[in-house]
């Protein structure tokens, strides 16, 4: 599995994990006419989105992916393990964690709220990571894969050679015209 697309899908799964623990705290809330519930998880949802924005700014993620890149091993074959298979592997514990904080929150609607203001942070902070990657990806013209392994591991990569945008077979452009 391509490593843009890990951090795309992740992206996606804690936003959407978010915005399905918000609707369960607004609705349980709701029910019990919890207002004060309500403001706390409103005033926590702007901090997580804030300290989200921040933490995903364009530098932090560049920063971030570095350690992971640099460490990724060559090879001149592409991978051949189920992206889907992978994907699960790596992301299972942000279903588990919405999944519980969902069936809690039901109950206690403080706990979606709080598992929604992680959610909304975690999507927000990894939104630059994959424009990071693809950076790379485009000035170097490799691809980065995604090794099978637990998500309680670090994440091992795979570089590739890809296809360089913009380069020619007959080699570099030819100067430019002289004027004058």
């Amino acid at each position: 599995m391509q490593f843009c697309d890990l951090l795309r899908m992740t992206v996606l799964l804690s936003a959407g994990s978010a915005t399905a623990l918000a609707a369960i705290t607004v609705v349980s809330a709701n029910a019990d006419n919890d207002t004060r519930t309500l403001l706390v998880a409103a005033i926590w949802w702007v901090a997580a989105a804030v300290s989200g924005l921040i933490l995903g700014a364009p530098r932090r993620a560049g920063d971030a992916m570095r350690p992971a890149l640099t460490e990724a091993k060559t090879t001149p074959t592409l991978p051949t393990d189920n992206p889907s298979r992978v994907a699960l592997a790596r992301l299972w514990p942000v279903a588990a964690f919405a999944l519980v904080a969902g069936v809690v929150g039901i109950f206690f609607p403080g706990v979606a709220a709080v598992g929604t203001g992680f959610g909304i942070a975690a999507a927000l902070s990894l939104r630059g990571w994959e424009r990071a990657v693809a950076a790379v990806e485009e000035r170097d013209g490799v691809r980065f894969y995604v090794e099978p392994g637990s998500a309680l591991e670090p994440i091992s990569l795979v570089r590739t050679p890809g296809l360089r945008r913009g380069a020619t077979l007959a080699g570099p452009p030819p100067p430019p015209p002289a004027t004058g």
